[in-house]
């Protein structure tokens, strides 16, 4: 049975368990656990990160640990009872791990690794706290490393800011909010930005010197120069260097390595450098022999210099050379680096071009200790600690130094008998009083120990030698007295023996007779002589001489006169003795009594540091006096005592405070002197109104804190002394002290007189006396104290009185006293201080440190049970005095313009977010009550709409994003915890102020747009948290949106009729709130949008304003969406939002108004789709067809479904750049014209809009034209810029505009130009079908055309697709898919190349027309597209196919002509017609005489480089009709069985017979062409062929032509075959119209007779369909013919007609066989195969098959079979290019010649439906053709045809109306400027096929410019014969 756990509530899995048993929770190693029961081993409960699933798990895999619950029960919360820095790091690693795995799926490799080092250091760190033996410190420091660590990864992740205190996660419920912003602030700054150090260390590392002149040891000194005071200003570290210049004891690092310390930032200057000095070690002379002496010198050797500037830009740990340079005379050798700094080069040069100083030289920064952490490395190896000369910027107590520094300055000597001058050296030595040598005592620097003696270095023949050197003397206290320092004199001689022969000696004593040290400064010494044996051991003789001239008596004139001096300078540091006489006069008093006044009168001349030496001692001396004789000495003790109180002031001795402290606690002993101090300061304080001079008074003011620290101590030693008496007479006196205090503080008197500063001087120090009043009165008395002052002061000042901001530091400082924090004076306090903030917050003054005091106020209210009523009333009090203020003054700083300044802008930031933290903790304390009070308090409606209209606003602004840092979500949750609180209690006031008569629009708008954006905040969207941090809000705070959201309801239901003013005004912000991905909040909404619409209805009858609102709406979510991706999941939500909810859509059901709401629900979810589509193509990356195709749906759904224009403008830009981006020239000229129709040449005025400026309607337009033609140049597509060409030039000309007419001319003529002299190159179509669910809806199920890139083909373009579309699975096989596949949640692409039916035939067919212009035709304006798929029908004739093989031709029609403004539109109609054997090969035969004659007369003109084409062409023919080609067409067609079973096809085989003998006849005469023009390596193919033809002719029966072919020769121009082009054989059709008839569109669809060119292009398409590349005619030429008949070959050769006609490579199975006989279904599968990939069939032969008999190196092994027998094998796949078109026209029966030709307009004319009218894609190269299925276009109405009957006229009229009226309901309007009178139709014949038969010539084609009248009346003829046909879009938006 399963127990509810009492204890086992909370534990971590040990071992992962799958929970494969019934009800078994599955369970990962280190999840928790929350326990709930427990039955028989077996647990049962949840894991934390996924609480709703709950299991049974196993006892044993669960380690208990102890927890608390909290909430007991059902909705129990576990807290693990361990430490929280534990807890947190737990959770946050859990965080961090599926981040991490992130990181390196994204490859951001440089965070993961630094990550996952973070990771394992924590949880290193982890494991030394849960071991738990670490020490107190230890532990804190541990859990210091864990938290920087743990906000480090935090801050790389973008994850929140943790609050903290002390290491410990805080609870924002648990602290006040200002406490809360104060820590965040805090975490944030330090984050932000580091405190500058104030101290500085220079680290210094000698590595070695480098010269090629070494050879003695070397010594070198280090030390820092400040070369504007010229003088060092630190102690020298010195290194020794053996003969190699490296470090002499390598071993002892802290003889090479050195770190200069207490460097204040003043030292980090330009002139402050590192020197140098380096001496060498040997003999006088560099250079001199080794065997002349053996005695060492120390001699100079070289300098270098380097300033400190320069290591703060640097790389700190770079190693730096330093070029060393050594002086031009010895004797310059002391300011050498003087020399160097100032750059006197005349003074110095290098040592040597290769001599080089390295050193390593490294600033560190902070105080010594923190150095000591930081590098501990540095200090465990050893590092000399180089001191600076005297103390540090700040003197620390209890630093012990006595350190005594003498240079050796400079020497006067005599030569003594010498004939050149002495070489001098100096022996220093330290003595003691008993003329001992001190051992170890002597220093030349740090970085090697202190000596017994120092010998200076020698100057070569010099008698006043300059030295320089400086020594340290670290001597202990105890030895000071009575020692002195010798100096002996040496001469140093250079000869054999090098002896040294001392010639004289020096001295000084270090302290004299008084007690008096050496003072600082230059000592002039007398030079004693004596002889090398003088005894000066006894130093007793010597001590009684004078040493100094300074000093020697008056009458000792023969010392002084004496030529040999010595100078050294002195310099003392010392923590103990003194040099002062002064202060020694003073500490001994006693001894000279009549001195006082003078030693008291002088201690303000002793400096400092002296003083704070003697600091207690002083003290005592002070107070001794006091106690001595007060009347006499009072005032001056008190004026010494301020000045030492008021020294402690300074930063360099503030350190000593403590020291003072001490004393006054522990030592003080004037138990009697409170009398004399409270005396004399209240003496002082009653002068100060009186007294002209203010500095002296503001200087006893300025110590009023130590000498009330002085009396209430004295008074406390009274008191126990002598159990307190006198008590009242002490408190009379403080009394009567405060009422002179109080007096003056209350003058008030101009902004900067003396008193006002004397008043600001006061208030500074006066909150630090309350401790010390506490420790005597007790605290109401104090506070009482403290009111009065404050309240004395006047209210409020001048504006620049430096009183205001005093006075506020000073209220500051007394909020955060220890009186104010006790609730008995917080309430006497608390009335002046809320007084004197309410004054300034309205000045809006000294903001900075109103939110400091208020911040401070607000910490210290808790809800605490204890003094819940204090609280309450305390509340009470700011709420009445500050919170109409405080709602003003955040206002007022939001709104005010940022400051430009850095340090200001922060200021203004902070100060922002301090007054929000206070408002927001005010909030938070106000309970029912308060708010009751408060909206009672208002006396009038106004007031308290006034209120709530300023709070509102202030909530909005504290939603802002910007308003907290964007980690800061527990401050934003905080804010929003407030918001909700609060706005729950003023909605009440709402409803029963300002509804029915007092209904308020302005704060009812107000209130609703709160809410709405408070339920958009981004940091309330749970959805985007991690589960853990969402977890946690939910417990914490729940979903606040929901509640916002019911309140939101609420407030609507509540305001009946008066809904009508929020309609639509409110339906964008409501959307906006319905799209938050929250059902419960859904939910609620909808009622509210249901309820808008009912009352809109009952207002207006209709939804405009509301499906307006909505669709503004939702465009302007998506573009402020940009790049977020939650806006996808906001969008996404939308569909539920009219789909399966207890809906809009179900309650409209139920409404009268339905239909109109279900119509608008329809096109809003229609919009949302394509709006969805938008956003997800937008996202970043290249431009792709997705992100184009969107744009162009979103583009058609304004204008055509919502009548959007400014909308449809907008898009038609954003469509026009991704063009320009993607380089679709053309589709963006296509794209931009869209505009351009919608503007007239007017002169209306258009606002500025989008990047256009503000101009006229005309100028817009004429700029548009240009860009459009600018784009279709670039483009390529030159005709259509030259019809805007032409329009904007008749504008130019309207307005007698010669300039810019004249260019636009030229232009016009270069884009001819163009067309004549550049290639183009003609792209492939394709077809893509898009299938499956998981498409956006804009293509799903649906399929396109598209129109492929320059050099595409199927391959390519298929990749390009697969691509787009990653998950798209590619179908291998062209049939169309079932429901299944529309229904998959999958994506599935077929692709396959279609061929293009141009509409221009005419422009195509016409003679004489360059291949160049007919090549815009052929891919232009095209809407219908063709694949042909061959298949036998009944029983297939194993000896000759062509009985049973058919064709199914499939036409696609699109919804715009391509290219337009996309490049791929949707296929609109799909026609499926079968095309019988006996029509195929019809068909086929016509498009073979076409290439024939087109290769003919190319081959005439002179077109042709070579003749290699026509003659593969005619060897095609004539041997596959040889070898049976035409034969089988005999035996299927000619036969009685054929004619007896097909009676209706009699008109057909007449027409074949007529076909085949005008084949032979055009063969005829291109053999005679061939003879002419055949070199002669190919003569005997061509007798060949002659032969073959003969053969052929008999095999047809032919003898000689009939009549009618006879009688009607074949007309060619040039002496070539042609057929005049609307003559028809008069035995087929004597009327001209029964070619129309014959051709049923079921059977026989009407056939496009192509031009040569086309039949090129057929072949060229069949090459690259059965070779996948163009091969070389002459390859082709040169293969053999196959030996197979001409069935076979025939049979199993492709045809242009199967293989879809498309260009090139793409007639592979793509676009070869949609449908497959069930014998060869198998072959689908193979349709997206390259084509050398594809096994054989009956649609790619077999070589093995008998009835097929295929060779196997036959090029056409892959193409399809087509019934035609003339095409023997060499001749598939051969190219032709080049090729002169030739008109395919049968001849007439009639001898009569009919030669009117078509009436064709010149390219540019709009006759042929204009811009966007349509032409085939042709490629220009050939095949044999008869053969190749690839190529039978079909076109309803062909140039080619016989002259239409009126009948026909009629059918081609209705069949446009009928596509008008389809147009007009299904599609988008026409792109063109040209459609909006034509509907798309079939070209319409032109008038010359109307008129009767004539045998005239015809005329010339009349020019373009003559054509225009009559092309305007021909459409608006037409047009009206159609019917009319409406404006694409009327004109709404007047200033676009």
């Amino acid at each position: 049975m399963w127990i509810p756990t009492e204890h086992e509530k909370y534990g971590v899995v040990l071992a992962s368990f799958r929970g494969t048993v019934q009800h078994g929770l599955s369970l990962e190693i280190g999840d928790t656990v929350q326990i709930l029961e427990k039955c028989e081993g077996w647990y049962r409960g949840f894991v934390l990160k996924n609480p709703n699933a709950k299991g049974i798990f196993p006892l044993s895999y669960i380690h208990l640990k102890n927890a608390n619950i909290k909430n007991k029960g059902q909705f129990e919360t576990v807290i693990p009872t361990e430490d929280s820095v534990i807890t947190e790091m737990t959770s946050t690693l859990r965080d961090w791990g599926t981040m991490w795995k992130q990181l390196y799926v994204k490859n951001e490799g440089d965070l993961f690794h630094r990550l996952w080092h973070v990771m394992n250091e924590i949880l290193d760190l982890r494991r030394q706290v849960l071991v738990g033996h670490l020490t107190h410190d230890r532990m804190k420091d541990v859990k210091q490393h864990i938290t920087a660590r743990l906000d480090w990864g935090n801050e790389q992740l973008c994850l929140d800011l943790v609050p903290r205190k002390e290491f410990s996660m805080v609870d924002p419920d648990e602290i006040s909010v200002t406490e809360l912003y104060k820590l965040m602030e805090h975490r944030h700054r330090k984050k932000d930005t580091p405190l500058p150090a104030s101290t500085h260390h220079l680290f210094v590392q000698m590595k070695s010197l480098m010269s090629s002149n070494l050879g003695e040891e070397l010594e070198v000194y280090f030390s820092i120069y400040d070369s504007k005071e010229n003088r060092p200003i630190s102690e020298r570290f010195f290194v020794r260097l053996n003969k190699n210049g490296l470090p002499k004891s390598p071993e002892k690092t802290e003889r090479q390595c050195t770190l200069f310390v207490d460097l204040g930032s003043s030292d980090l200057r330009k002139d402050v450098y590192i020197t140098v000095h380096i001496i060498r070690i040997g003999r006088m002379g560099a250079g001199e022999k080794k065997n002349v002496s053996n005695v060492q010198y120390r001699r100079p050797f070289g300098c270098a210099v380097i300033s400190i500037a320069d290591l703060l830009t640097g790389d700190s740990k770079d190693d730096h050379i330093l070029k060393v340079y050594t002086c031009n005379t010895e004797s310059e050798w002391y300011q050498i680096h003087e020399n160097i700094i100032k750059k006197v080069n005349a003074r110095y040069n290098l040592t040597g071009s290769n001599t080089g100083l390295a050193v390593s030289l490294q600033l560190l920064h902070g105080d010594i200790e923190q150095i000591r952490r930081e590098y501990m490395v540095l200090f465990t190896r050893g590092v000399a600690i180089t001191k600076k000369l005297g103390f540090s910027d700040i003197i620390m107590p209890g630093e012990m130094r006595n350190d005594l520094y003498v240079t050796l300055e400079k020497g006067e000597f005599e030569k003594g008998g010498k004939s050149v001058a002495r070489n001098v050296e100096i022996t220093v030595f330290l003595l003691d009083c008993d003329g001992q040598v001190l051992k170890n005592y002597v220093s030349a620097g740090s970085g090697e120990p202190a000596g017994d003696e120092f010998h200076s270095f020698v100057l070569y023949h010099n008698n006043s030698p300059r030295w320089a050197e400086q020594i340290k003397l670290p001597i202990p206290v105890d030895r000071f007295r009575g020692s002195h320092v010798r100096f002996e004199f040496r001469h140093c001689s250079t000869k054999e023996k090098g002896e040294k022969k001392l010639f004289g000696f020096s001295f000084v004593p270090l302290m004299q007779e008084d007690g008096r040290t050496l003072p600082d400064g230059t000592h002039e010494l007398i030079v004693h002589k004596c002889e090398e044996n003088a005894n000066l051991q006894e130093s007793a003789r010597y001590l009684k001489l004078p040493f100094s001239k300074g000093n020697l008596p008056g009458n000792n004139q023969a010392v002084k006169t004496t030529k040999e001096s010595f100078w050294i300078t002195s310099f003392l540091c010392s923590s103990k003795l003194t040099q002062n006489g002064d202060m020694l006069d003073l500490l001994k008093w006693r001894a000279h009594p009549d001195r006082i006044t003078d030693s008291l009168s002088k201690l303000k001349e002793i400096d400092g540091s002296e003083i704070v030496k003697f600091l207690q001692d002083t003290l005592d001396t002070l107070f001794g006096i006091l106690d001595e004789n007060s009347q006499r000495y009072g005032l001056k003790v008190f004026d010494s005592l301020v000045h030492i109180i008021n020294l402690l002031q300074d930063s360099k001795f503030q350190h000593f405070k403590p020291v003072m402290d001490t004393y006054i606690e522990s030592h003080f002993a004037g138990a009697l002197s409170y009398r004399d101090l409270i005396k004399v300061l209240k003496w002082y304080v009653d002068r100060i109104i009186e007294a002209e001079h203010q500095e002296h008074i503001q200087q006893v003011l300025k110590a009023t804190e130590y000498i009330f620290k002085y009396i209430i101590q004295s008074r406390r030693l009274f008191s126990l002394a002598t159990g307190g008496q006198n008590e009242e007479e002490f408190r009379c006196c403080v009394h009567e002290l405060f009422m002179s205090i109080r007096f003056f503080l209350s003058q008030e008197s101009k902004v900067a007189s003396p008193i006002t500063q004397t008043q600001a001087v006061f208030l500074k120090t006066f909150p630090a006396v309350y401790c010390e009043l506490l420790k005597i009165f007790n605290v109401r008395e104090v506070a009482n104290f403290v009111r009065e002052t404050l309240g004395s002061l006047p209210v409020i000042a001048h504006a620049d009185c430096p009183l205001e901001a005093v006075k506020l530091q000073c209220i500051a400082k007394t909020v955060e006293s220890q009186l104010y924090t006790n609730p008995d004076s917080r309430c006497i306090l608390l009335p002046v201080v809320l007084h004197h903030l309410q004054m300034h917050l309205q000045e809006q003054k000294d903001l900075v440190m109103c939110a400091r005091i208020l911040s401070s106020m607000f910490s210290l209210i808790r809800k605490d049970g204890t003094t819940e009523v204090s609280i309450s009333e305390e509340v009470d009090l700011i709420v009445e005095s500050l919170l109409g203020v405080l709602l003003r003054t955040i206002l007022e700083i939001t709104n005010r313009p940022q400051p430009a300044g850095t340090a200001l802008r922060l200021q203004f930031q902070d100060v922002t977010g301090e007054f929000v933290a206070c408002l927001l903790a005010l909030l938070r304390q106000m309970t029912d009550k308060h708010y009751q009070q408060l909206l009672e308090s208002f006396s009038n409606k106004d007031d308290l709409r006034d209120f709530l209209l300023q709070i509102f606003t202030v909530f909005r602004i504290l939603i802002r994003p910007e308003m907290f840092p964007k980690d800061w979500t527990v401050m934003r949750l905080v804010t929003n915890n407030v918001i909700i609180t609060t706005v729950l209690y003023l909605s009440d006031a709402l409803r029963k102020n300002f509804l029915n008569d007092h209904f308020d629009y302005k704060v009812w708008d107000s209130y609703f747009y709160l809410s709405v954006i408070f339920i958009n905040q981004p940091c309330l969207q749970l959805e985007t948290f991690s589960p853990s941090k969402k977890k946690k809000v939910l417990e914490k705070y729940g979903d606040m949106r929901v509640m916002m959201g019911c309140e939101i309801f609420s407030m609507w239901q509540n305001l009946g009729e008066h809904k009508l003013n929020f309609i639509p005004a409110m339906i964008g912000p409501f959307l906006e709130v319905t799209l938050v991905p929250q059902p419960d909040l859904r939910n609620v909404m909808i009622p509210i949008f249901h309820d808008m619409m009912d009352w809109e209805q009952r207002r207006s009858g209709s939804f405009k304003q509301v499906e307006a609102k909505l669709i503004d709406k939702l465009d302007s979510l998506m573009s402020e969406g940009k790049g977020d991706e939650t806006y996808r999941e906001l969008f996404n939500s939308i569909i539920p939002l009219f789909g399966p909810y207890p809906s809009l859509l179900k309650k409209i059901e139920r409404e009268t108004w339905r239909e109109s709401g279900i119509s608008l629900i329809a096109t809003v979810t229609r919009l949302m789709e394509r709006l969805l589509d938008y956003r997800d193509c937008m996202k970043v990356g290249e431009v792709d067809g997705k992100k184009i195709g969107c744009t162009v749906s979103l583009l058609n759904f304004y204008k055509t479904e919502l009548n959007k224009e400014e909308m449809y403008i907008r898009y038609i830009h954003k469509l026009y750049d991704l063009h320009l981006k993607a380089q679709n020239y053309t589709e963006a000229a296509y794209t931009l014209l869209l505009y351009d129709e919608l503007l007239e040449w007017s002169d209306r005025p258009l606002r500025e809009f989008l990047n256009y400026p503000m101009q006229t309607e005309w100028q817009r337009k004429e700029y548009l034209h240009l860009t459009i033609i600018q784009n279709f140049d670039r483009g390529k597509c030159w005709e259509n810029g030259i019809i805007l060409c032409r329009e904007l030039a008749d504008q130019y000309e309207t307005y007698y505009d010669y300039r810019n007419l004249s260019k636009m001319r030229m232009m016009e003529a270069s884009l001819y130009d163009k067309i004549m002299d550049q290639q183009r190159l003609e792209p492939e179509f394709f077809r893509v079908g898009f299938y499956g669910k998981k498409f956006p809806f804009f293509l799903r199920n649906k399929e396109f055309v598209c129109r492929g890139h320059d050099y595409e083909r199927l391959e390519a373009f298929q990749q390009r697709m697969l691509n787009e579309f990653p998950h798209a699975i590619a179908m291998q096989h062209v049939n169309q898919p079932d429901e299944t596949i529309f229904q998959a949640e999958a994506q599935y692409l077929q692709i396959y190349a279609v061929g293009p039916i141009p509409e221009s035939q005419d422009v195509l067919q016409r003679d004489g027309v360059p291949d160049n212009i007919k090549s815009f035709y052929k891919v232009n304006h095209i809407w219908r597209f063709r694949y042909d798929r061959p298949f036998h029908k009944g029983t297939k004739d194993k000896e000759n196919e062509f009985k049973s093989l058919w064709v199914e031709r499939t036409t696609l029609t699109l919804v715009q002509s391509l290219p337009g403004i996309s490049r791929w539109f949707e296929v609109e109609k799909r026609e499926l017609i079968e095309m019988s054997p006996l029509e195929n090969a019809i068909e086929v035969i016509e498009n073979k005489n076409l290439q024939l004659r087109t290769l003919i007369t190319q081959c005439q003109a002179r077109q042709m480089q070579n003749i290699n084409p026509l003659t593969m062409c005619l060897n095609g023919v004539i041997d596959a009709a040889v070898n049976g080609g035409l034969a089988r067409y005999q035996e299927a067609f000619f036969v009685k069985d054929y004619i007896i079973n097909h009676p209706e096809d009699g008109e057909k085989i007449g027409r074949l017979r007529e076909l085949m003998f005008e084949q032979a006849h055009i063969l005829e005469y291109g053999l005679a062409v061939h003879e002419k023009f055949v070199p002669q390596d190919m003569r005997p193919l061509h007798k060949k062929l002659v032969d073959q033809f003969h053969l052929m002719k008999s095999s047809l029966g032919i003898q000689d032509f009939p009549a009618y072919v006879r009688a009607s020769p074949v007309h060619f121009t040039n002496g070539s075959p042609r057929i005049c082009r609307n003559s028809v054989p008069n035995a087929i059709s004597p009327d001209g119209a029964r070619v129309i008839a014959r051709r049923s569109p079921l059977s026989y669809p009407a056939v496009n007779r192509y031009s040569s060119s086309s039949l090129s292009s057929q072949a060229s398409n069949e090459v690259s369909n059965i070779t996948g590349q163009s091969e070389s005619s002459d390859e082709v030429f040169n293969m053999q013919p196959s030996p197979s008949t001409s069935s076979l070959s025939s049979t199993h050769s492709a045809s242009p007609n199967v293989t879809s006609s498309a260009p090139s490579s793409a007639r592979v199975c793509f676009s070869g066989s949609p449908l497959l006989s069930d014998k060869h279904k198998h072959s689908r599968e193979n349709a997206c195969l390259s084509p050398r990939d594809r096994p054989c069939s009956a649609v790619y032969p077999n070589p093995q098959d008998p009835t097929q008999r295929m060779i196997t190196h036959q090029i056409g092994e892959n193409s399809l079979p087509r019934s035609d027998p003339n095409l023997s094998t060499p001749e598939k796949g051969s190219p032709a290019r080049n090729m002169r078109p030739l008109s395919p026209v049968p001849t007439p029966r009639s001898p009569q010649k009919t030669s009117i030709q078509s009436f064709t307009p010149s390219p540019t004319e709009c006759q042929s439906s204009g811009l966007v009218s349509n032409s085939p894609v042709l490629s220009g190269s050939y095949s044999s053709g008869i053969s190749s299925l690839s190529r039978c276009s079909v076109s309803e109405t062909s140039g080619t045809e016989a002259q239409p009957s009126e009948h026909m006229l009629t059918t081609s009229t209705s069949s446009g109306s009928d596509e008008l009226t389809r147009r007009e309901n299904k599609t988008p309007p026409p792109y063109s400027v040209y459609e909006r009178t034509n509907s798309r139709r079939p070209v319409p014949l032109p008038h010359s096929l109307s008129v009767p038969v004539s045998s005239d010539p015809p005329a010339l084609p009349p020019k373009p410019h003559q054509l225009r009248s009559g092309k305007l009346e021909s459409e608006g003829r037409r047009a009206s014969e159609q019917g009319p046909r409406p404006r694409p879009l009327p004109r709404k938006v007047s200033q676009l």
